[in-house]
């Protein structure tokens, strides 16, 4: 069974569902970041790409072979499970822990691009930083995210950005991508009437959701 898409949600929204990047969007905006990664670090010797699962994890392959298709050579590319790491555990249910994949050679040294779907709060970011810490010692860490929508709670800021997303903390941000879902999709919709009494019951216990 695929794993559910990413949501990234807010308190309530009366929002219809509307798709802000369809497939050629994001496939335009995958392109960019490989070649803003190349032109940064001056080539891809030094990089490592570390995808935070799940679509992360797709969205790292994709630059991977954008990367590949300038450079004619193969980016070690892994995964990074970050979910011991959170700062919310024991105030969300229990998250099933995905699998981290470091690839052979480490990241002594490299420079790791994490890449994840969305930046948000950059509580998630903030987890992986300490799970490399834990791993390696890396030359240099950035980010690369498919979307930014804002609303940071701590000071963490993309260095590759396929698209900035103005959002309302009244709506929630889906990923759909084809290795999951049926298609690629950015659809920013509301949030089940359910989902909005969670989030209303954690905000009353301090709960970061």
């Amino acid at each position: 069974m695929n794993p559910a898409p990413t949501t990234h949600e807010s308190p309530d929204s009366h929002a219809a569902p509307r798709t802000v990047l369809d497939a050629s969007d994001i496939s335009r905006a995958l392109t960019r970041i490989a070649h803003e990664i190349l032109e940064r670090n001056r080539g891809a010797d030094p990089v490592v790409l570390l995808g935070i699962p799940t679509r992360g994890v797709g969205l790292a392959t994709r630059i991977r072979d954008r990367i590949a298709a300038v450079e004619d050579r193969s980016v070690p590319t892994g995964s990074l499970d970050v979910t011991m790491y959170r700062d919310d555990i024991g105030l969300k249910p229990a998250r099933a822990l995905e699998h981290t994949d470091i690839p052979p050679g480490g990241i002594d040294g490299k420079v790791v691009v994490l890449v994840d779907d969305v930046l948000f709060s950059g509580r998630t970011i903030r987890a992986a930083l300490d799970a490399i810490g834990d791993i390696g010692r890396p030359k240099a860490v950035q980010l690369a995210v498919l979307v930014d929508r804002g609303h940071r709670e701590l000071p963490i800021r993309a260095d590759y950005v396929g698209k900035n997303l103005p959002t309302s903390l009244v709506e929630r941000v889906t990923v759909h991508l084809s290795e999951y879902d049926e298609a690629d999709a950015v659809v920013i919709a509301d949030k089940p009437a359910a989902d909005k009494t969670l989030r209303k019951s954690a905000d009353a216990t301090g709960a970061n959701v």
